[in-house]
């Protein structure tokens, strides 16, 4: 199977000397279903933005991110032609990110416009096929009767829905999801992983959600990557994390991650992929 996403060297530190990403060396299988957990500030969103070319890493030497096996940046360098590759590439934003006074529809098939010419871009003109290709993944996401509304108008979830059904239009092969339930209720959180499930097996789209909730990562996720100060720490099976696990991973930070995530339970389990960490992670353990 091939790769959808490599990634080598990765190194990311910020003005004032903050290190966000520490070598991070990562390979995620075409039609995988990975989870990307971590307390707050452990990189994962600096992580999702890197892939979608977003933001450009430190120059280090052998630094590489390929999605899809096309160079999205390499040395700390976006490639010239990252906006072609960003089309294949869904990213589904904590806030939704819709233009709350255009109708829903509009904003799902903001999708297709990378596709189309400029003008049609501008004026906002779409042909009936592609109005029937958004009521389509409208329908999939199971708000299609919201076509019309105004994005303001929907509730949470429904946005987030909509900025799926986004992806869907779009035909992305790679979503990557940041900290996409993070401000839903447990019920809509829930819907919104489901869909994030189904594309996953319906399309064979490979996605990549970060999560703070634990047990949502083990009940969608068949693998898990856990970053702590902006290190893989962890890389493996969902089936093997435990409350033990995690907080030797993340110290005092364990409860942060494990709020909320009851459902976890000390089980016994092979030997986990647990990679090294910092000196001083381990010396606080």
């Amino acid at each position: 199977m091939s790769s959808a996403l490599r990634i080598q060297n990765l190194s990311k530190r910020f003005a004032g000397g903050k290190l966000a990403l520490d070598n991070v060396n990562l390979d995620i299988r075409t039609g995988e279903m990975v989870a990307l957990i971590g307390a707050s500030g452990s990189g994962k969103s600096t992580l999702l933005r890197h892939v979608a070319g977003l933001m450009a890493a430190d120059g280090t030497p052998g630094s590489v991110i390929e999605v899809s096996g096309q160079c999205v940046q390499r040395d700390g360098r976006i490639q010239s032609n990252v906006r072609q590759i960003r089309s294949q590439i869904g990213f589904v934003f904590q806030q939704f990110n819709l233009v709350d006074r255009l109708p829903v529809m509009v904003n799902v098939l903001v999708g297709r416009l990378h596709s189309m010419p400029r003008w049609r871009a501008w004026t906002r003109w779409f042909t009936a096929q592609e109005r029937a290709l958004a009521i389509q993944a409208l329908g999939r996401v199971g708000i299609a009767e919201c076509h019309a509304q105004r994005a303001s108008t929907l509730s949470g979830g429904q946005q987030q829905r909509a900025a799926i059904a986004r992806t869907l239009v779009q035909g992305a092969k790679v979503v990557l999801a940041d900290e996409p339930i993070a401000s839903l209720d447990p019920e809509a959180s829930r819907k919104v992983m489901e869909i994030l499930t189904r594309i996953n097996r319906e399309d064979g789209s490979t996605v990549v959600v970060s999560l703070h909730q634990v047990d949502m990562a083990m009940r969608y996720c068949p693998r898990v990557i856990a970053l702590h100060q902006g290190r893989v720490v962890y890389d493996g099976p969902s089936r093997e994390l435990t409350p033990t696990l995690l907080r030797g991973l993340y110290g005092m930070q364990a409860d942060e991650i494990l709020n909320g995530s009851s459902s976890l339970h000390e089980t016994p389990s092979a030997a986990p992929n647990v990679l090294p960490w910092p000196t001083p992670m381990a010396q606080a353990a």
